[in-house]
């Protein structure tokens, strides 16, 4: 291991003592808010330092089978020896790479809660059917992660699917794996309209938006305009008989989003300030990330929402991601929520681009 990587590992790793040997103060331990702000770089660290203690104890045993090596001569100790040495040269080499990784800054917002807004593209009421389909989707893979679904707005069509739908999913790291589904899911399918049997193309547009809490995005309230209007649904009919539909301009960006799920008014406009909310940080996202891109060497996610992700092929059962040319004949499981090897080969080649960016 080179020198200024261990020298690195070192300090984090005395860092992370420091945090233990804080949090165990009666000033922090009392302090709800300083603890939990320790503790939560505490366990950051935990993983990389517990990496590190293990290469260490490998390297350890690595000199001690140089050492029997070099002083041994009985004949059976000697092949023991190198028969380790060869082993522990290996596992080595496999405990660097797993600590590079563990090196590269973890996204800022994977820990948190995530707003999903599913829309209909071209296509039409085809269109609309696979939003649905999306949207049962990331449902089921919601139910299997333990993670808790609320639909914040919809907008459906007279044949079950939707023009758009927007909800919030609740849990453990939700945006960490989420973050890859955002850009253009398109469909390859016969649809059950079609009498002559011919594949027809659509397109659906999915947008991933970190939640933001107040103090990452302040919004003046003279910068809003908030209109109130009686719901509806498919096919224009009205739904409520009271004003409780919310729609809220913010004048500086022009951003406008509409709720109208709950029949309460106040708890409309509260969710359509939190989709708001989401939708500036995750325009502050962008414009940081904008200004990152010419230092990138490759980008797995590019945030570009006109860019095609992933193709959906029913005639044969595939599941193709652009990003990162992985087809996968299994349509149907990943349709009932099997994201996982699409979103851990994912993470993969991302963790491996950032990799390659800090050498």
């Amino acid at each position: 291991m080179e020198a200024r990587l261990r020298e690195k590992l070192e300090a984090l790793t005395a860092d992370h003592q420091r945090l233990a040997d804080t949090m165990a103060t009666p000033e922090v331990a009392m302090n709800p808010d300083v603890y939990q702000k320790h503790a939560r770089k505490y366990a950051e660290l935990s993983d990389l330092v517990q990496a590190f203690a293990r290469y260490q104890r490998e390297e350890e045993g690595l000199r001690e089978a140089q050492r029997v090596i070099r002083d041994e001569t009985d004949p059976e100790m000697l092949a023991f020896a190198h028969e380790e040495y060869d082993r522990l040269k290996v596992s080595l080499e496999g405990r660097e790479e797993e600590l590079r990784l563990l090196l590269v800054p973890k996204d800022p917002n994977d820990e948190k809660n995530t707003i999903v807004e599913i829309r209909a593209g071209t296509g039409g009421e085809e269109a609309g059917l696979f939003a649905a389909n999306l949207f049962r989707m990331y449902s089921r893979f919601a139910e299997i992660r333990g993670w808790k679904i609320e639909v914040m707005n919809s907008n459906p069509t007279g044949l079950g699917g939707f023009k758009e739908v927007c909800f919030q999913i609740t849990g453990d790291s939700v945006y960490s794996l989420m973050k890859w589904e955002g850009g253009v899911h398109r469909v390859q399918r016969v649809p059950d309209t079609e009498t002559q049997g011919r594949i027809h193309t659509s397109a659906v547009t999915v947008a991933v938006l970190p939640e933001a809490e107040e103090v990452d995005v302040a919004i003046d309230p003279n910068d809003l305009q908030i209109d109130v209007y009686r719901s509806s649904g498919p096919g224009g009919q009205s739904v409520n008989t009271t004003d409780s539909a919310v729609r809220i301009t913010h004048k500086p960006t022009g951003l406008v989003v509409m709720c109208q799920d709950e029949k309460s008014q106040h708890k409309n406009k509260a969710q359509a300030l939190r989709v708001l909310r989401a939708r500036l940080l995750d325009i502050k996202i962008r414009e940081g990330a904008d200004a990152r891109a010419e230092d990138r060497r490759s980008q797995v996610r590019t945030g570009d929402r006109s860019e095609k992700i992933r193709t959906y092929n029913f005639p044969e059962n595939r599941v193709t991601d652009h990003r990162i040319q992985l087809s996968l004949y299994k349509l149907r499981e990943i349709l009932e929520g099997d994201l996982d090897d699409l979103l851990d080969a994912l993470n993969v080649a991302d963790r491996a681009a950032r990799l390659a960016e800090q050498d």
